[in-house]
């Protein structure tokens, strides 16, 4: 074989056996397992807290956060079931008695938010319903079940007004959002629910004020599950909440600082 030859094999080969030793390195991808954190939250927490998961996911890349919203009564029974929750937040704190008793809970919630209760009406005011007084004018009302916050805050409004309602003209709702949608979808004629979720339904109802003197100020807290097995990743999250973008957020959605 000629030198020319030679060459131009050399030149042929040389790209290949190049290419062969190259591209595994360049395919070679490594894949960090993300950590998925539970927060179960406030059913009135549902839109607020989805936009807190994604910007936190956003700054957190090797965490992922899934939710579980329902009452806060209702979240209390489930945790001390054993329900998987890193996070629990809850529209009031004294949701969290029961479980700092029994040491569930690491440490006392840290208050994130504040927010009131308003009245909705059907759109237009059919009734003109102008104030927690003229609920007496409404056939049936949607009120949350005794025993969840917004139940517990709709109850203390109705006694510093002086009003009683017959329980046959009441319809309960499992929380915060169920007692709003009764009188979305027609089932009822006014509800008592949060300023927040009132906020974001005044589309579909009328809002009628609450004023402050006669209102009650519900205070939310949060705080890690003593059975979480991602602490660490759960009071990041906690305390992403209660920080300057956090807080934004939140005050986004109609709620008040802490």
């Amino acid at each position: 074989m000629t030198i020319l030859a030679k060459a131009r094999l050399l030149v042929v080969v040389l790209p290949i056996f190049v290419a062969a030793v190259v591209t595994p390195v360049h395919a070679e991808r490594v894949e960090v397992k993300k950590i998925t954190i539970t927060v179960s939250a406030a059913a009135s927490l549902g839109k607020v807290y989805t936009e807190l998961g994604k910007q936190f996911e956003k700054s957190n890349s090797s965490i992922k956060v899934r939710f579980n919203f329902a009452s806060s009564t209702g979240l209390v029974s489930q945790i001390q079931s054993g329900a998987p929750t890193d996070v629990f937040a809850a529209a009031d704190l004294t949701s969290f008695d029961k479980l700092l008793a029994s040491g569930t809970v690491l440490k006392s919630p840290k208050v994130f938010a504040t927010n009131s209760m308003q009245l909705v009406v059907k759109p237009g005011n059919p009734l003109r319903i102008s104030s927690v007084a003229d609920l007496q004018k409404a056939s049936v009302i949607s009120l949350c079940v005794k025993t969840a916050p917004c139940g517990v805050y709709a109850a203390t409004v109705l006694s510093r007004y002086g009003v009683a309602i017959p329980e046959s003209k009441i319809t309960r709702g499992i929380d915060a959002a169920a007692t709003l949608n009764a009188v979305s979808t027609g089932d009822a004629d006014a509800a008592m629910v949060y300023a927040t979720d009132a906020l974001l339904a005044k589309k579909q109802v009328t809002v009628v004020p609450i004023p402050v003197g006669k209102n009650v100020k519900a205070m939310y807290g949060m705080g890690v599950i003593r059975g979480s097995k991602n602490v660490k990743q759960a009071e990041a999250f906690v305390q992403f909440v209660l920080s300057p973008a956090g807080q934004k957020v939140l005050i986004t959605f109609g709620f008040l600082a802490p």
